[in-house]
């Protein structure tokens, strides 16, 4: 469906049987057995000749993911999104060149040598709301993957397939044009969820990636931790913001601002927008709320990305309203023509919000965020400690210190339920950067100590540790052997040294 007009879509796609996911699979891991001692230098040949073709095909995959999701061709899609796109995919060539993503560990005295080696095919499921570099068969768990040495099976996402189908071509033209072999990469549409389910837990399976929402993620958790297969995870988030009475007083309207625009850009539809905001009760919360619902209610309203999330954000501001939650601005209708919602802003006492603090975290995907107004600072801190784990978390503070002694009463509680801490800013930026975490605490994701977003850390997700004991030097990969490879760091004897 295009959701900008409600019109469906010519083109049509394949539902696969689980006979055809099987195949899939065994191709994968044949596959896996040709490559699994190639150095890093091929599969960053293939990564670097695939975005090369990506951009060669730019004009038609951007046009199909406008089409199909509605978000702008200007500023997000082409301007954001592609370039984001190509480049975590020659940043992850150049960590598989160099690989010292492998953490290369050498004990020289026991002669005992360890690396992180390829895991086996990889699984990977992309969510709807990143078109482009969240993609299945083009985003950053694929480039991880690949990087790390695996084969991958990639599921496309039901709400930009012809999007997805471009990406794959491009990628099988490099593939070929690389020299890897049959089955390297492979993509599938929809499954059902059983045969899902069977995809994740299956023998010949290295590991998944997935993101999208909760339920669906946890069903697939749970098939495969029943098989004992690594499955990675980015489920739902509402990001806390925390705004300290002192940065209200010095710039209150600049951030009623700041959370408008971050909450509502793209329809709010990014996996770090603002969906809770954590304030203390005041003169200048109530002028902070007031500017807030006047902007939400003046704001354009944006187009969803199709009926599911449309569907999925009136349930969740519903729950939200009977958790004990006060609608103040939207909650309805605004254009049957188009998949829309109002821009819906929701508030809640801090005693209101301890009481459902479950019901009252509930993720409204979309354009809409809960205001929780705490009466004391230490009503606050209670309302952080009951906090679901998630992507992100904001404090915004007075510049000049006067809300320091705050600060450090919230901060420590707010650390541990988020992956990502910011101060004075909003957190739906996620710059592609070694030191960038997009992942915490659950059901943020299901497991703390993994990152989506950050190379080379999101490529140790995809790799197992395989140790070398008393191996005959020659019997070595490349990076274990005395000599090393140049520019790879590897830690000998218990010191960090970079090869030549």
């Amino acid at each position: 469906m295009n959701p900008a007009t409600r019109e469906s879509l010519a083109d049509e796609f394949p539902i696969s049987p689980w006979s055809e996911v099987e195949a899939a699979i065994e191709s994968a891991h044949r596959a896996a057995q040709v490559v699994r001692e190639w150095p890093g230098e091929r599969f960053a040949a293939f990564l670097e000749r695939y975005a090369e073709l990506c951009e060669a095909s730019a004009d038609a995959i951007i046009s199909a993911a406008n089409l199909e999701t509605a978000l702008p061709i200007e500023p997000r899609l082409k301007g954001a999104e592609f370039p984001r796109t190509t480049n975590q995919l020659r940043q992850a060539a150049a960590a598989a060149r160099e690989e010292s993503w492998r953490l290369p560990t050498i004990d020289s005295g026991a002669n005992i040598r360890s690396m992180l080696g390829p895991i086996g095919p990889v699984a990977v499921f992309g969510p709807n709301n990143f078109p482009l570099a969240f993609n299945s068969i083009a985003g950053g768990d694929f480039a991880a993957a690949i990087a790390a040495g695996n084969p991958v099976i990639a599921k496309g996402h039901s709400a930009h397939p012809r999007t997805t189908q471009l990406f794959a071509e491009a990628a099988q033209q490099a593939a070929d044009e690389t020299g890897m072999p049959p089955g390297f990469v492979q993509l599938i549409y929809r499954t059902n969820h059983a045969d899902g389910a069977k995809l994740v837990g299956h023998p010949l399976l290295g590991a998944t990636g997935y993101t999208g929402s909760r339920h669906a993620g946890l069903v697939l958790k749970q098939a495969a931790d029943a098989a004992g297969k690594p499955i990675y995870l980015e489920l739902s988030s509402v990001n806390p913001v925390v705004i300290l009475p002192g940065a209200l007083q010095e710039r209150g309207d600049a951030i009623a601002g700041e959370f408008t625009a971050s909450c509502l850009m793209g329809a709010g539809q990014f996996c770090t927008n603002p969906g809770l905001v954590l304030l203390i009760a005041g003169p200048e919360t109530d002028r902070f709320i007031e500017t807030t619902r006047d902007q939400f209610t003046a704001a354009p309203v944006g187009t969803l990305l199709g009926p599911g999330v449309e569907a999925s954000l009136r349930r969740g501001i519903a729950e939200l309203q009977q958790a004990g939650a006060e609608l103040l601005a939207g909650g309805g209708e605004v254009d049957a023509s188009r998949c829309c919602h109002a821009n819906t802003l929701l508030k809640v006492s801090g005693a209101g919000f301890l009481q459902d603090p479950a019901g009252l975290q509930t993720e409204a995907f979309g354009n809409a965020s809960l205001l929780v107004v705490a009466a004391s600072i230490e009503e606050l801190r209670q309302v952080a400690s009951v906090l679901e784990g998630n992507l992100t978390g904001c404090i915004y503070s007075h510049t000049g210190g006067i809300d320091d002694e705050l600060y450090s009463i919230v901060a420590p509680e707010l650390r541990q339920r988020v992956g990502r801490l910011l101060n004075d800013k909003m957190p739906t930026g996620v710059a592609v950067s070694p030191a960038m975490n997009h992942g915490g605490p659950f059901p943020a994701t299901g497991h703390p100590g993994f990152t989506a977003v950050g190379i080379p850390a999101s490529l140790r997700r995809f790799g197992m540790l395989q140790c070398y004991d008393g191996v005959r030097p020659h019997r070595l990969p490349p990076v274990l052997q005395d000599a090393g490879l140049p520019g790879a760091w590897r830690l000998v004897d218990g010191t960090w040294r970079q090869g030549e």
